[in-house]
């Protein structure tokens, strides 16, 4: 790839880094620039976002649970008919998985990307120098080359931060963002709120081109940026097998968890992807042969599915006509029996897997993991190895004697037992599938 990338980190989450790339992706467009992106790690919220400003998709890269080829080839595609990269990091420059793979810092190493380090300077006078420095040698194999300090309270706050970052290193500082409330982007428990959810999206990122463009040297900045220093010849991305010929995809704001590039390499193993949506009561089209229902926020909308007879009854029409249907997260917990919400009511689902989820005692599962197919599937056949994330706050109140659907090991390969759940071929997990693995490691 010779498109010139640049990749926006911060020292922790909540920097500021979406709003800045949002607005530096704008930026650079505004200026008749064809700007391409990526989202490092295991997250499907902020490449929407991404994918909103750029009207491109927007490619997850992530060095733990993607096969090499699979990173190479999303970032080739990344760049394709682009004039400038922006790469969004995940968490802290350096957070990952204990061996550092995954993190921000691992994805610029291994491919010589330039790093830009925004700081969250609101509540911090010299000892911004203390933390900038030590990220600047924390690794020899990763690049800063330059500092955006942002939420700053006034010129005279940027004066005392610069006064410090100049007496100890030499790093340029691209320019100084002040706090804006108009630049907030609002929350909810598994990240930002979807940008399908934002009427007032686009004031958003236009508030933020606009910021960043009056702030920032954004000339400056994109003479840093540079093509990726490993050259490969990248293959056709084809993360998962195609789980059919026709796959009906669930798709709308309880089902908007899956990632383009497994969809996009179904499509280059041939198969249709038929999309439809559950909270307009559409049920999966009868011609597809597999039905995927990925993860989302269901619990926020369980009474409306719930009450979808036509997409339940479709999905109870699809397994009894051997489609595989398959579940992750939000998915799998649609095709249990019930799903309990935060207050406490049950509703009922497809009812074809034997399990009862709860959303009324949150609690986080999160972390990087491996996972082994017990059975052959369309997925692949047994003992197929695949590593993807958990993310959820849902609890397994029930999952009744039905086949083994997967052994499961954490990120350092310690197993923690069975997941999910099979009945003929209907199946799913909490576990979010990122990309196969060429093998399997031995744990003792």
């Amino acid at each position: 790839m010779s498109t010139p990338t640049l990749l926006v980190a911060a020292p922790a989450s909540g920097s500021g880094k979406t709003v800045v790339t949002l607005g530096l992706l704008r930026a650079f467009a505004r200026q008749g620039l064809r700007t391409g992106s990526f989202k490092v790690g295991p997250d499907y919220i902020d490449p929407a976002f991404h994918a909103r400003v750029t009207s491109r998709p927007c490619p997850n890269l992530d060095s733990w649970a993607m096969r090499f080829s699979t990173l190479a080839g999303l970032l080739e595609e990344s760049g394709q008919e682009a004039d400038l990269v922006i790469g969004e990091g995940v968490m802290g420059l350096f957070d990952g998985a204990p061996d550092g793979s995954g993190s921000t810092a691992d994805l610029a190493a291994l491919f010589g990307l330039p790093v830009l380090l925004v700081v969250e300077a609101q509540k911090l006078g010299q000892s911004v120098a203390a933390i900038v420095e030590g990220f600047l040698r924390f690794r020899e194999d990763v690049e800063i080359v330059g500092l955006i300090l942002n939420r700053v309270g006034s010129p005279a706050h940027a004066e005392i931060l610069r006064e410090a970052c100049d007496a100890r290193f030499s790093l340029p500082l691209l320019g100084w963002i002040p706090r804006h409330a108009d630049l907030h982007l609002p929350e909810r428990h598994l990240g930002l709120v979807q940008a399908s959810e934002q009427r007032d999206l686009a004031t958003t990122v236009e508030r933020a081109a606009d910021t960043v463009a009056r702030h920032l040297d954004l000339a400056r900045i994109r003479r840093l940026a540079r093509a990726p220093s490993v050259s490969v010849l990248a293959s056709t991305v084809r993360p998962l097998p195609a789980i059919g010929r026709r796959i009906a995809v669930a798709r709308d704001e309880a089902f908007a968890f899956a990632y383009p590039a497994v969809l996009e390499g179904w499509r280059r193993q041939g198969s249709d992807i038929l999309f439809f949506s559950p909270l307009a009561d559409e049920a999966p089209d009868p011609r597809a042969d597999a039905v995927y229902l990925p993860g989302g926020y269901p619990e926020l909308h369980a009474g409306r599915l719930a009450a979808a007879s036509g997409f339940l009854d479709g999905l109870r029409r699809a397994a009894a006509r051997g489609a595989f249907l398959f579940g992750e997260c939000g998915g799998y917990m649609v095709l249990g029996r019930e799903l309990i919400d935060r207050s406490g009511h049950g509703h009922a689902m497809a009812g074809l897997l034997p399990v009862r989820t709860s959303f009324a005692r949150p609690r986080l599962h999160l972390g990087y993991r491996e996972m082994i197919l017990a059975e052959g599937s369309p997925l692949g056949p047994i003992r197929s190895g695949f590593r993807g994330h958990e993310f959820h706050f849902a609890a397994e109140l029930e999952r009744g004697g039905t086949p083994l659907f997967a052994e499961v090991r954490d990120v350092r390969g310690r197993p923690l037992g069975p997941a999910g759940a099979r009945e003929g071929r209907v199946a799913g997990s909490f576990l979010h599938l990122v990309d196969r693995t060429d093998h399997l490691r031995t744990v003792p």
